[in-house]
């Protein structure tokens, strides 16, 4: 067994951890509601979000994620890891489409064969 493979929980965690931040933050972002980005309102929106617990809470587990990725990435070949975080498209959009209700399309579902069919190949080839 190749020392990538021994890692793969690992790697798998700091892509789920990324993938928890990225719905985290979507919730967050649903809280506050759609904004017009001016000048004018940079620091109100930037309070807004400074102080909504989803956005706290997806940074806090992108801080997290990054602490799992560079853990992996210390024990693991980047060429190996790192396209193993596409994976982080296939959680994302299932999560998205079971937690928030968000539309997958026929195309969307295609593009996530594709990806799992790629880590497929990316961990058989070492």
């Amino acid at each position: 067994m190749s020392a990538g493979i021994t890692f793969l929980p690992l790697i798998l965690f700091a892509v789920l951890l990324n993938t928890a931040a990225q719905i985290v933050l979507k919730m967050g972002m649903k809280a506050i509601g759609h904004f017009e980005f001016t000048v004018h309102n940079i620091v109100p929106i930037l309070l807004k979000m400074a102080q909504t617990p989803y956005i706290l809470g997806g940074i806090f587990l992108y801080v997290f994620s990054l602490g799992a990725w560079l853990l992996t990435l210390s024990r693991v070949e980047v060429s190996f890891a790192y396209p193993l975080t596409s994976l982080g498209y296939v959680f994302t959009a299932l999560v998205g489409y079971y937690v928030l209700q968000e539309n997958i399309g026929l195309m969307r579902i295609a593009g996530i064969f594709v990806i799992m069919i790629g880590v497929y190949l990316v961990t058989r080839s070492t």
